[in-house]
């Protein structure tokens, strides 16, 4: 398993409203999140906004992506978070992670 990490900016303005909205992800995004091979999905996130992401894939970040972008639910879900993240160029939120270096890892 790859152990992915990542950064977002989560909007400070609507920050509760997006923990909110992870208080009762949908179970059609859930299913799709681990028939695609996201595991040990986990989000953090500072006051700031600033959003920490962990999952361990088979595969890649990439290929992760990939599979999920074939879902639509996956696509409802994106459009319906967008307005949540700062965000260049009105990419959805799963066009703009920022993938971290893993450079340790206690077995």
């Amino acid at each position: 398993m790859k152990r992915v990490g990542f950064m977002l900016k989560v909007r400070q303005d609507k920050l509760d409203e997006y923990k909110q909205h992870h208080q009762q992800v949908w179970p059609e995004m859930l299913q799709a999140l681990r028939e695609t091979g996201w595991h040990n999905y986990t989000l953090f996130v500072r006051d700031d906004g600033l959003l920490f992401g962990y999952f361990e894939t088979p595969g890649t970040l990439e290929a992760a992506q990939a599979h999920m972008a074939e879902r639509e639910i996956n696509t409802r879900w994106q459009e319906f978070m967008a307005p949540y993240f700062e965000s260049p160029n009105n990419a959805r939120p799963d066009e703009m992670f920022v993938e971290l270096t893993e450079i340790f890892h206690l077995d």
